[in-house]
């Protein structure tokens, strides 16, 4: 029977229920609050809900319920093997935490509130936000360096706190009702909750399209919202607020550092971010391209030891634009194991509906299925792997960087000598992106400008897509809405920078980490990205363009500080994309087989929501050269395994 305290609450561990189905199937995170009406929250919504996120957490697994509010919780273990069960409380049972990721700093902080006479009971470091909740409130989120999704329930104060981590890597779900919210690390949870339909939101369908991915704090699920990176939601006396705690301003450095001075610092940087993200008690690892950022974070790890363990995905020699030979390369150079899954493109095409069942929230990225396996394949080695995601979104890595940071010039030229050029390119064939870009540039609003560059397609063509009347005109507009309170944190900087500012909390979490979280966690294996820590993040901020691109050098300090540590080879090598270039070139030079059939057949579900000629259009313009249409056709087939999978007629 679970133990019963004086207060009347319960908790239960995983030693208490030998009699419930264990399934084969890093943490996750669950609950409910019945915040109006004080009805007491019922076990078993509780344990429906922790039954989903089972793959999160294989180790452990843990509930409290006191009156209207419940918590459930799967956990892998990292750190603490036996002693980081949760919920996780304070001695007398006032504050109780359940939380999903990891504090880097916590030796840190606990040695802060060691002094300051806490008392700990474990090496959690779920325990250094239950003890610094109770010395610094809610703005024990600021002391906090890792990431996290989290909970904190102030049985006093009787108060609920859901946050997600300044840099996004770890997802907060939840569904608002009048008298009740349900949260968890995935929506599944949330579904099993609530125990309601799924209704699809055609306002974030609009952005999705438009994307590639749904901003926060939107989802496609209907009522179902996220928290935005360094977002939290306070619930306490009936009333709600969200909130941005990472109000983080970047003022330009004055004076600007030397190169050198720049260089030194950012390393010093990298160092303590791969320091303390090595933390761990179990065996860990690296995914690991062919370019240059794993690569250095290779580099940086083999300060602490050599002979790391390193996973890479691939599709084979036939592919020029293959990976698996040049992360060998980069392996043996920096004495590092390194172990590789190809995948062709039948696998690809059958692994696609499993992806997406595990991704929740669509995204439309052609990584997607390449990160399934090559987690899949770092599972069977270690439980940690760190990734070099990041410094694309901060230096200004990808292509359309090079527009952002030269557009001024271009908005500077007599509007007549724009036409005549914006007129020669426009008959260029399959010149979508370079249409795009133009527009994009000669958008005057900052905001709207960004916004535009963002996107795969224009609004025009996505409304177009669309049923009459499902959604509203200003569908498109509404990631403006997502954006609110970031202009003014970004007003100081120069152009390039803010829109890397706007990357680093939009697209990059809720495109990049999201599908990271979400497929790494389908196989119980935790991503760390030391790169977003945000000391790394809040200095790269106070740089200007002139430290990111240079005469059309991309990422130029972050590959200056490469050289120190990655051979020539590796340097000169180009860009790929975690072998997501090959399934571009496969959408872009022929859609055929079962792809063509669901994008030609008139039943399939996303014809519920748009127009089958349009759609039609799309395709037959692709087949005949006329436009390059392979991102928004992918997007269509990415929707509609997710419509097969999370609705029914």
């Amino acid at each position: 029977m679970p133990a019963e305290s004086q207060d009347g609450s319960k908790t239960l561990s995983r030693r208490d229920r030998h009699g419930l189905e264990r399934m084969s199937l890093m943490c996750g995170i669950c609950g409910q609050f019945n915040l109006k009406n004080g009805k007491p929250v019922d076990t078993e919504v509780i344990r429906a809900m922790m039954r989903t996120m089972l793959h999160r957490g294989p180790d452990d697994e843990g509930e409290y319920l006191s009156g209207p509010l419940g918590f459930g919780f799967r956990r892998l273990s990292i750190i603490d093997l036996g002693g980081g069960h949760q919920p996780m409380s304070n001695p007398d049972r006032t504050v109780w935490v359940v939380f999903n990721g990891e504090i880097y700093n916590f030796p840190v902080l606990r040695r802060e509130l060691e002094s300051r006479g806490y008392v700990f009971r474990t090496r959690s470091d779920t325990e250094v936000i239950v003890h610094g909740y109770e010395e610094w409130g809610v703005d024990v989120l600021h002391h906090l360096n890792g990431m996290f999704g989290l909970a904190v329930w102030d049985e006093k104060a009787r108060r609920l706190m859901l946050a997600r981590d300044r840099a996004g890597i770890k997802p907060v779900y939840y569904k608002l009702e009048p008298d009740r919210i349900f949260f968890g690390s995935e929506v599944r949870s949330i579904l099993a909750g609530t125990g309601e339909r799924v209704e699809l939101d055609p306002v974030s369908l609009n952005l999705f399209l438009r994307y590639r991915y749904t901003p926060a704090p939107l989802t496609l699920f209907k009522g179902v919202r996220k928290l935005a990176p360094g977002t939290r939601l306070v619930i306490e006396k009936g009333e709600c607020r969200e909130e941005r705690y990472w109000n983080y301003k970047a003022e330009p450095f004055s004076p600007m550092p030397s190169v050198e001075q720049a260089e030194s610092e950012l390393l010093d940087l990298y160092k303590q971010a791969v320091r303390r993200q090595l933390i761990s008690d179990v065996p860990l690892g690296l995914l690991l391209s062919g370019g240059l950022d794993s690569g250095l974070l290779l580099a940086l790890m083999n300060l602490d030891g050599t002979d790391h363990k390193t996973f890479t995905v691939g599709y084979g020699k036939s592919f020029a634009d293959d990976e698996l030979s040049e992360a060998a390369v980069t392996a043996d150079a920096l004495q590092a194991r390194n172990y590789q899954v190809r995948i062709d493109r039948t696998i690809f095409e059958s692994a696609l509906p499993r992806v997406m069942s595990c991704l929740e929230e669509p995204v439309a990225s052609a990584s997607v299925v390449p990160m399934y396996f090559v987690c899949q394949k770092a599972r069977e080695e270690v439980t940690v792997a760190l990734m070099g995601q990041g410094p694309d979104e901060l230096f200004g890595g990808y292509k359309r960087h090079l527009g952002v940071h030269y557009g001024a010039w271009w908005r500077t030229l007599p509007s007549w000598l724009r036409a005549v050029l914006k007129q020669g390119l426009s008959l260029l064939p399959r010149n979508a992106s370079i249409k795009r870009g133009l527009y994009s540039l000669d958008v005057p609003d900052r905001m709207r400008r960004y916004e535009r560059v963002l996107s795969i397609v224009s609004a025009d063509a996505v409304d177009s897509l669309f049923k009459d009347g499902l959604c509203p005109t200003d569908a498109d507009d509404r990631i403006l809405d997502c954006w609110d309170g970031l202009e003014p944190l970004l007003r100081n900087m120069d152009e390039l920078g803010g829109f890397n500012y706007l990357e680093v909390r939009s697209s990059l979490p809720e495109e990049q980490l999201v599908y990271a979280d979400k497929l790494s966690m389908a196989h119980s294996l935790e991503l760390r990205v030391p790169y977003l820590d945000h000391d790394i993040v809040e200095y790269v901020e106070r740089l200007s363009a002139s430290f990111k691109i240079r005469y059309a050098s991309r990422k130029w300090l972050h590959r200056r500080l490469c050289r120190r540590f990655l051979p020539p080879e590796v340097l000169r090598r180009k860009k790929k994309g975690f072998a997501s270039n090959v399934v571009d070139d496969w959408f872009r030079n022929s859609i055929t087989g079962k792809i063509q059939e669901t994008l030609m057949d008139s039943a399939s579900r996303m014809y519920e929501y748009l127009r089958p000629e349009a759609v039609h259009s799309l395709v037959r313009r692709h087949q005949s050269g006329e436009s390059d249409n392979h991102k928004i056709l992918f997007s269509l087939v990415v929707l509609e395994e997710w419509l097969r999978h999370f609705t029914s007629k």
